[in-house]
Formats: C-alpha cells, structure tokens, sequence
C-alpha cells in the first residue's frame, strides 16, 4: 500500500474506517485506527445519545458530544493518521455539526446518505477535507459540478459506496433484493473514469476509496489493482476492542450467521443491510413499533407514519438491546469469528498489501 496525499496530509495507510452511527464509531474507535496511519472516521449521527439532556436538548448534546469526540480521537492518534466525521446528508442538524467538525479540526469531513452539495461551504476557511459518498459516476459527476460551479473547488477524495456495504444504501429496494446492482468494481471503474476530467481542471489527483463488502487484505489487493488509492472497511471495525458500542452489540455480529443478513426498509425511506433482529422480525410481520418522543433527527420522517424510531432502534443496538435494537452491517458480516485489536486488524488487513 502507498501513502495518499488528502489535500496537505499523507495518509500512511490508506484504509478508511467506516462511520458507524449511533455510537459504534466515535472517539475511542477512530483514534485508535489513526494511531495506527489510518483514517478513523466518528459518526455524526446523534453523537450525543449518552448525554443527560439529549432527549430535551438534541441539537446542543449532539455538537458538545461531537467536540468531546474529535478531540478524544486527536489525542489517541498521537499525531498519526487522520481523524474524520461521517455526515448525514439526512440529519436535520447535519449542517451544523459538518461546521462543529471543521472548527475542531477534524482532518475530513465525509457526506453520504444523500448529496452532500452543500458541504464546501460548511468548511469554507478551515483545513479540513471533504469527501462524498456515491453509489455511481453519474452522483460523482453531478457533486463535482455542483461543488466547482457554486464553490470553485473540487472533492479531495471520493468514497465509492457499493451495494455490498451496510447502512443506508444508494440503491433501490428491487436492484438490492433481486442482485441488479452493478458490483463494485464496475462502479468504481466508472467514477475514476468520470473524473478524470475533473482531476485535469484540479491540476491533481482525487484519491478513490472503495466500500462496500471489502473484507480481507486480498480485497484490498484486488482493489488497488483496479487503480484506487484505498479502500473503507466499515463492518470488520465493530469486532474490536476498540469500537465505541456495548461488548452485547459486538458478540450479536460475532453469533450471525450468513442467513441472519437481510435487506430492510429504513423509516426514511431508505433501503439497507442489517441483522435480522427481532425488531425486523416483528416489522416483518407488520407490526409497528410506536415513536413515544421524537427528536426531530432525520428529514424524511414522519412520527406519526414511521413503523419505528430508528434513532431509538439504533440507540438501543448500540447498548446491546438485541430484542429493540437495529443493527446494521455489511454483507459480510457472518464472517466475523473473534474479536481483535485495532492494530491487530490493520496489520491484517495490510498484510502482503
């Protein structure tokens, strides 16, 4: 593997770690992963569910969590590596913590879960890189024009998101469950090819990171061959000791099997990958769960037609609540047998790379 310039940082590993929100990939995990030359990445989506007034006063907890987070993750890296934030084109307060992130430091700031064409502006004056998630050239292509017409600058790096990766997902429901999505590395072909026009007006490179379903070192192999500067491993993170949520949630992937993986429907509209709890168990069979407060969270939803909170279902994934929670994963997660260190993780995943 070779170092990657990300605007005016080298990034010596050139592994991302996913982010995983709520609360699996916060401080502790993130800085751990940069301490060892990778790109720790800190989920911005309701950082703050562990503070005492988050239920009244979401906005303000999320911001103070995240400042307590970045600067966590700083100071485990010890000066190594890169920390990042993961945003949510989809959080209402999304904005607002991009802008937190840049103030604080934080060395990128990632936007998926929607296009993230407002994202130049939130970090206009600071350091910090930004990236975007797509799914396809056409998304890569549209944010490069967006970004250079209304900004005048151009995505330090791009996060190719294929359909194998967990979470929310840029795909429909139909091209999921059916397989009709197009696998990864044809997508991945087709962005570099996208902008490599772009990288002309840059006068640079735009380092692209393959997602979705990279699991061992000869994944990453096969990817760099392809020409990609890295790759996002987001799953393989929660099986660490490290990672930011409940021992429960970590040993509930450990226990899945291949057959446990499904696609669900996401209360925003969303498809995605997740464990088949019994919280999706009971949604398959049509049972609601009523939202008993609302914290305004997401966009798209609606509390008095979504089957379930999913900020409360992930809140609850992340304690180790398997009966209430969602959790969320990549397709191969049955694959997860034991739980290592970070850095015995990275020196797998870099092993012979």
């Amino acid at each position: 593997m070779k170092s990657v310039l990300i605007k005016d940082k080298w990034l010596d590993s050139p592994v991302i770690q996913g982010g995983m929100g709520i609360g699996v990939s916060l401080g502790n995990l993130a800085g751990h992963v940069a301490a060892n030359g990778g790109m720790g990445v800190i989920s911005g989506a309701n950082p703050g569910y562990r503070q005492p007034d988050f239920a009244k006063n979401r906005r303000e907890a999320n911001r103070r969590a995240l400042i307590a987070e970045i600067r966590k993750a700083k100071e485990l890296s010890n000066g190594r590596g890169m920390v990042a934030v993961n945003i949510m084109v989809a959080l209402n307060d999304g904005e607002d913590l991009a802008r937190v992130a840049a103030q604080q430091g934080a060395d990128a700031v990632i936007g998926g879960a929607g296009l993230p064409l407002s994202l130049p502006s939130l970090v206009e004056g600071t350091k910090t890189a930004i990236a975007p998630i797509v799914s396809s050239a056409k998304a890569a292509s549209l944010i490069c024009r967006s970004w250079k017409k209304h900004y005048g600058v151009l995505p330090d790096f791009l996060v190719v998101e294929g359909s194998e990766a967990g979470g929310h997902l840029g795909f429909s429901s139909d091209e999921l469950s059916n397989h009709l999505a197009c696998p990864l590395d044809q997508i991945v072909l087709e962005v570099m090819e996208t902008i490599i026009p772009f990288e002309a007006e840059k006068g640079g490179s735009i380092p692209v990171f393959a997602a979705g379903g990279i699991y061992s070192s000869e994944d990453i192999r096969h990817m760099l061959s392809l020409g990609t500067s890295g790759v996002q491993i987001a799953t393989r993170f929660i099986a660490t000791h490290e990672c930011d949520a409940s021992p429960e949630y970590k040993q509930a992937y450990i226990n899945a099997k291949k057959e446990d993986i499904v696609i669900v429907k996401s209360p925003v509209g969303m498809p995605g990958r997740a464990l088949r709890s019994p919280l999706i168990e009971r949604l398959e069979l049509g049972q609601s769960q009523p939202v008993k407060s609302c914290g305004n969270c997401l966009r798209p939803c609606d509390p008095a037609k979504t089957p379930y909170c999913i900020t409360g279902a992930l809140t609850a994934a992340a304690r180790g609540d398997w009966e209430n929670g969602l959790f969320f994963c990549g397709s191969n997660a049955y694959k997860l047998d034991e739980i290592l260190s970070v850095k015995e993780l990275m020196a797998q995943l870099t092993e012979k790379v």
